[in-house]
C-alpha cells in the first residue's frame, strides 16, 4: 500500500509543476490580450477625437459658409497628432483640408475692397469652389477613417 501512496505522491508532484506552469501561461496570455484590447481602445479614443475635430470643422463651414481663425486653430489642435495615429495618406488628406480652409480665408481676404467686376467674380468662384470641395468632404471623410475606427477583438 505504501508503494501505491508513494507512486501517487510522485505522480501528482510530477504533474503539479507542469499544471502550475500551464495556468501561469494562461494567465499571462489573458493579460497580454487585455493589454492589446486596452491599446486598441486607447487608440480608438485618440482617433475618435481627431475624427470628431475634422467633422466638426467641416460641419461649421457647411453651416456658416465661413472659415474663421478660431475654427482653423481648433482644427489644427484636433489634428496635430494625426501623423502618429494614422497613415501618411490620412495625414496628407487632413492637411489638404487645412490647405483648402486657408485658401478660403485667403480668397475672402482678397475680396475685401475689390469692386464688382471680373477679378471679384474670379475670387468668388475660387472661394465657392473651395467651399464646395470642403463641404463635399463630409461624405468622404468616413472612407479615410474607416480602417482606423474599427475595434476588432
Amino acid at each position: 500500500m505504501s508503494c501505491i501512496v508513494s507512486w501517487i505522491e510522485t505522480f501528482s508532484s510530477a504533474l503539479l509543476v507542469p499544471l502550475i506552469a500551464c495556468i501561469a501561461a494562461l494567465i499571462a496570455y489573458w493579460q497580454w490580450k487585455t493589454a492589446q484590447n486596452k491599446l486598441k481602445l486607447d487608440l480608438f479614443d485618440k482617433r475618435l477625437a481627431v475624427y470628431e475635430g475634422v467633422t466638426s470643422f467641416i460641419a461649421h463651414v457647411f453651416q456658416t459658409g465661413k472659415v474663421t481663425d478660431d475654427e482653423v486653430r481648433a482644427y489644427m489642435q484636433a489634428t496635430r497628432n494625426a501623423k502618429w495615429l494614422f497613415s501618411e495618406e490620412v495625414a496628407s488628406y487632413l492637411n489638404s483640408i487645412y490647405e483648402k480652409a486657408i485658401d478660403i480665408q485667403a480668397y475672402r481676404a482678397q475680396l475685401e475692397g475689390v469692386p464688382v467686376g471680373d477679378r471679384r467674380t474670379e475670387l468668388v468662384n475660387k472661394e465657392s469652389s473651395a467651399k464646395k470641395w470642403l463641404v463635399a468632404q463630409f461624405s468622404v471623410v468616413d472612407e479615410h477613417f474607416r480602417n482606423y475606427m474599427e475595434i476588432n477583438h
